[in-house]
């Protein structure tokens, strides 16, 4: 593996990141709220998931 010259590198690194398309604010936003979104979708389906197991492992427990 060839080893770089550190200020090669970081000019390398600055011509790369100017490659980068930033997203804007308003696709910033409703990125933000998307996620948002299918967290609260995720911990109520798990939620649920978890009571409806919760209620099954002790309905069989309890059976004798």
């Amino acid at each position: 593996m060839a080893r770089t010259n550190p200020v090669t590198f970081f000019q390398q690194v600055r011509s790369e990141v100017r490659k980068v398309t930033w997203p804007g604010r308003n696709e910033v936003v409703i990125s933000t709220i998307m996620v948002l979104v299918l967290v609260a979708f995720a911990s109520v389906f798990f939620l649920v998931a978890d009571m409806v197991i919760s209620w099954l492992v002790t309905l069989m427990l309890s059976i004798r």
